[in-house]
């Protein structure tokens, strides 16, 4: 900010004032921004669910399962041996799961 060294220094009480008048101010003009929000368009910016894809291509590499994973029963995810938690009849339960 640009300091006019030349303009008529004002009194501490002045300064008061003055920041006094700024700040209602400036609260004035945040509630009058905050209110003029326009809700139509804001509805035409949403992306609502279901839209149409079609268009859209989804490229996906499939890496087999290694032999050091397994696939847990209960959340059906592929994880290392290493947070196995027990295997039972049905089959291998991870750590997340028990």
């Amino acid at each position: 900010m640009a300091t006019d060294y030349d303009a008529p220094r004002k009194t501490d009480e002045e300064l008061a004032e003055d920041s006094l008048e700024e700040l209602k101010a400036r609260r004035a003009e945040k509630t009058a921004s905050a209110v003029d929000v326009d809700e139509a368009e804001l509805a035409e910016n949403l992306e609502l669910p279901g839209a149409d894809l079609s268009s859209e291509n989804l490229t996906v590499t499939v890496v087999p399962k290694k032999s050091d994973e397994f696939t847990c029963r209960s959340c059906f995810l592929v994880h290392h041996r290493s947070q196995l938690d027990h295997e039972d009849k049905s089959g291998p339960i991870c750590k997340d799961c028990a």
